[in-house]
Parts: structure tokens; sequence; C-alpha cells
């Protein structure tokens, strides 16, 4: 079946297998591979992208759903004249990642949250209970933690 979904900015247009899953037609169809694949049944996080504002789990949303919807993968997180988001600095200095393979899906999920709510790092439970829905075998949360936290209180980036 025939799509059109808009990625960072840019239209795709791309020929899809109704099982296709969104994170397939990002990695393979569209060359994003920043969104990686984990568990490939919804549980890590890894691939975590942005649809239409929300965080949702790439692998379990099939790309004909987007039709028609923006995505934003962590290729486009950062400004357009490639300056970085304010969570990709603050990973950076809280030294919120180690193998990195989880990060793409922390920096959309967390990029999601700040954007709906940016008073969620006011409230450690639900800071918490946002991060954990994640996976990471590495940095045990707290720098990635102190990372969300000290974005938002960082200025956004420029548009």
């Amino acid at each position: 079946m025939r799509i059109s979904l808009t990625v960072n900015g840019e239209k795709f247009r791309l020929e899809v297998e109704p099982r296709r899953t969104l994170a397939d037609a990002l990695r393979e169809d569209c060359g994003l591979t920043g969104t990686h694949l984990g568990c490939e049944h919804g549980v890590c996080g890894a691939c975590t992208v942005q649809v239409d504002d929300s965080a949702v789990r790439s692998c379990l949303m099939f790309a004909a759903q987007c039709d028609g919807r923006t995505v934003r993968t962590v290729e486009g997180l950062a400004a357009p004249d490639g300056t970085p988001h304010p969570l990709q600095s603050a990973f950076t200095a809280e030294h919120a990642l180690q193998c990195g393979f989880c990060t793409p899906g922390f920096l959309m999920l967390a990029a999601a949250a700040l954007d709906e709510d940016p008073a969620i790092t006011d409230d450690p439970d639900r800071l918490r209970e946002l991060l954990t829905s994640n996976l990471c075998r590495c940095t045990g949360y707290e720098s990635i933690r102190r990372a969300v936290r000290r974005a938002a209180d960082m200025p956004g980036p420029p548009d």
C-alpha cells in the first residue's frame, strides 16, 4: 500500500506492506537508523519516536497507521542549524549514556514529555515512572533523571 508521511520535516512517499512496522519503515525505507530496535515487543523503548508530537513505540505501530501524519525521530531532534536540543546537551553534560543503544528512545520519550508538561521534572515520582518505562542496562537511570531535569531548565532549540 502507498503511504505518505512527513519525517523530521521531509515528506516521504513509501510503498509498504500493511504489516510493516513504523520502525522498519524508518530504518530501511527512510534510512533513519537512529531509531533502534531492541526487544521488538514494545517493552524496552529503544524504538521510541514521536508521532504527531506523542511518544510511541515504533515497533508496535504499523507504518500504514502513519499515513498523512508527522513523525519525529532522534535525527530530527536538533535544531535545523544543527544546534543540539537541550536534552542532547544535558545528556552529554550529565553523562546520561554509556553504550548509547537506549539513548535515542530516552531522548524522544523525554522530549515529548517535556513538551507536554515541563513540570514533570518537579515531581520525582512522575519523572521516575516516565523514565522507567524505557530500559537501560548501563546507567542506573540517575544520570538520565538529572539530564531531563537539567534540560527542563534550559532554553529550547531555535526553530
